[in-house]
């Protein structure tokens, strides 16, 4: 009798394999693509897109900002951005406006629509760490942390890009 994987079990299975030297990498990109769609399926129940959450909680901490300050803050390219700031605009959770000082920047705030967010997105936040971390002890979690802060530094740094935030 032969056992055929399901769907989801076939794209969640293990293709690291045992005694991988490239083992670390491939569960770091496991890892962060299950984040990913966890984060998807989440920020959707709010009609949000990953990396929209971002940007929202950047505006929030930050106040108004010009696209390409905002931008730079969340570490993306400018089209990107001008693309996220346009889906967020339609949905009524941005505004636009020309700069005081030079009309030709766009400064970017947040409506009441937008501020009206933030106790949901800071439940999908909750959310999101609590199914992350399901079954660590609190010292493992911590412990987590301190590794996952150590390579994404060390990432940085050979990335080049000057620092350890890679973009936020």
């Amino acid at each position: 009798m032969t056992e055929t994987m399901s769907r989801a079990e076939e794209t969640w299975a293990d293709p690291c394999g045992a005694g991988d030297p490239y083992d670390l990498s491939c569960l770091m990109a496991q890892a962060s693509r299950g984040h990913r769609v966890l984060l998807a399926s989440l920020l959707a129940e709010i009609d949000l897109y990953p990396g929209q959450d971002r940007a929202l909680y950047m505006l929030w901490e930050h106040g108004p900002q010009s696209q390409n300050a905002l931008a730079r803050l969340l570490g993306i390219d400018v089209s990107t951005m001008t693309k996220m700031l346009q889906r967020l605009e339609r949905s009524g959770f941005v505004s636009r406006s020309p700069s005081p000082v030079n009309r030709r920047i766009s400064i970017v705030s947040t409506t009441p629509a937008g501020d009206a967010l933030r106790p949901a997105l800071d439940r999908v936040g909750t959310e999101l760490h609590a199914r992350m971390t399901r079954g660590l002890t609190p010292e493992q979690v911590g412990t987590l942390v301190g590794l996952l802060g150590a390579v994404r530094g060390n990432l940085c740094r050979e990335a080049g890009a000057g620092d350890d935030s890679c973009g936020v």
